[in-house]
């Protein structure tokens, strides 16, 4: 039998617990952290090979639709199919919101749910589950596929599986069971009875928003209600705000999976990684013989199962079970034992307000990027880097001026009403108060260094005029 199944990947989440590398404008579904693709990458050619899929449908963040966008291009998927949420409200609004956007066309898929930012490392194990599910499910099904225990685990919640739960077979599910104390989880393990919660699920359109409906029919109307009233942007899809945001935010897990009667668990084996941790980050790495594994430039001395990230040269002399990461303008070090503590200094940086909980210095633009390599309080330098073709708003700033220097590539630059073009070792002035442009008309990269001085260099100093990109309030 021949099936249409849509990969739904969810591409929500802040990864807080990975900071400082990852942060709430890139979380870790968008960093390589094993192999050569991003975790979404990765996520979205696995699903691609599975038998009978369809192209996916990527639910995302509207802020992080040019940064999707971007890495799925890099592996062939020149336009994919977006569904904008305009705010997060958890698992449950984003897949009913999904489900309903696939079935607007009149057709019924069966839906592939998975997270974007796991690791799967057999991924014929995986196709094959998929296949055992679409062979042995009964119909009204929603199946759900569960890890089975390689240790006891209280950062995971479980699945216990009706006439046991090993490997291989389709099983009717008896309980969630929350996170359970380190007690709780060896009896689990040791049962062979329980499988972790993978947050993988198959079945079908209808049949899901036939149980949200059962269950909670107001977060059904509401999301029926975003996806009607929402507005068609290119490729994606933007969920209309209002309706959506008044759908109360929870997880597939306490409205569908819990309540329905027909929840069915597939306990795999497949080399399965939440990376949800640097602990977990460290069981994929290659380590050498004392335990320890680096990303980046690292010399470890008489040091034990630590692992290391940095650009920089980082040397460990005498120590055991630390983690140690390093961005341009953050520093993690923190003991293994503690690594799920991370999300308490995002948490802390929130409270007081500092930017480095949700931005890297260098930010992702839909344009290129910029990196904030020095400031004070009347300047700041930034390196621009424009791609092929992109440009930037049409704009002014009524707190800064803006000195312009072209290190390598073609600058077209518009002043209020004079055009031209800069070349490499070129420069060029933006008065405060002046309508200013920059474009690429290259084909190579724009690199180029901006200072800017005035009384005022927040990002919010903009007044957009035209912008290609549909953006309000960022450069």
């Amino acid at each position: 039998m021949t099936y249409e199944i849509l990969p739904v990947l969810l591409c929500g989440g802040s990864g807080t617990r990975l900071w400082p590398l990852s942060r709430e404008a890139f979380p870790k579904q968008f960093l390589q952290l094993a192999g050569e693709h991003t975790l979404l990458q990765a996520t979205a050619l696995r699903a691609m090979r599975v038998r009978g899929a369809l192209a996916p449908l990527v639910v995302c963040n509207a802020e992080h639709r040019y940064v999707v966008t971007e890495q799925l291009n890099d592996i062939g998927i020149a336009q994919p199919r977006l569904l904008l949420e305009p705010c997060a409200r958890n698992t449950a609004p984003a897949i009913a919101a999904a489900a309903f956007a696939a079935m607007a066309d009149g057709g019924d898929p069966l839906l592939l749910v998975l997270p974007s930012d796991h690791l799967i490392k057999d991924e014929s194990g995986f196709r094959g589950a998929v296949e055992t599910a679409l062979a042995s499910a009964p119909d009204g099904a929603l199946v759900t596929f569960g890890i089975v225990p390689e240790r006891p685990d209280t950062g995971f919640g479980y699945i216990r599986a009706a006439g046991g739960g090993g490997g291989g077979a389709l099983r009717h599910v008896d309980q969630f069971v929350e996170k359970p104390g380190i007690e709780r989880a060896r009896e689990y393990v040791a049962s062979g009875n329980y499988s972790w919660n993978s947050g993988m699920f198959l079945f079908r359109a209808s049949t899901f928003l036939a149980e949200l409906e059962s269950n909670e029919p107001e977060m059904h109307a509401r999301c029926r209600e975003a996806v009607e009233r929402a507005t068609r942007d290119g490729h994606a899809l933007r969920l209309d705000k209002p309706a959506f945001a008044a759908a109360r935010a929870d997880s597939i897990d306490y409205t569908v999976m819990e309540r329905t009667k027909n929840a069915y668990v597939l306990p795999l084996s497949i080399g399965w990684n939440d990376v949800g941790s640097w602990n977990a980050v460290w069981e994929t790495m290659e380590k050498d013989a004392h335990g320890n594994a680096a990303h980046g430039d690292v010399i470890a001395i008489d040091s034990r199962n630590t692992y290391a990230r940095s650009e920089r040269l980082v040397a460990l002399i005498g120590v055991e079970n630390l983690v140690v990461i390093e961005t341009d303008d953050a520093l993690l070090v923190a003991h293994r034992d503690h690594v799920q503590q991370v999300k308490d200094v995002v948490g802390r940086l929130r409270e007081s307000g500092r930017k480095e909980g949700a931005i890297h210095r260098k930010v992702a633009r839909p344009w290129g990027s910029y990196d904030s390599i020095d400031q004070s309080d009347r300047f700041q330098v930034k390196r621009i880097t424009v791609k092929p073709g992109a440009a930037l708003s049409l704009q002014l700033h009524h707190h800064r001026a803006e000195h312009w220097i072209v290190v390598s590539g073609t600058a077209k630059v518009t002043i209020e009403d004079r055009q031209f073009f800069l070349a490499e070792n070129q420069s060029t002035y933006i008065p405060l108060g002046s309508k200013h442009r920059l474009e690429n008309p290259g084909k190579l990269p724009l690199e180029m260094i901006e200072v800017q001085s005035g009384t005022y260099l927040g990002e919010d100093d903009i007044v957009r005029f035209e912008d290609v990109y549909g953006r309000a309030g960022k450069a």
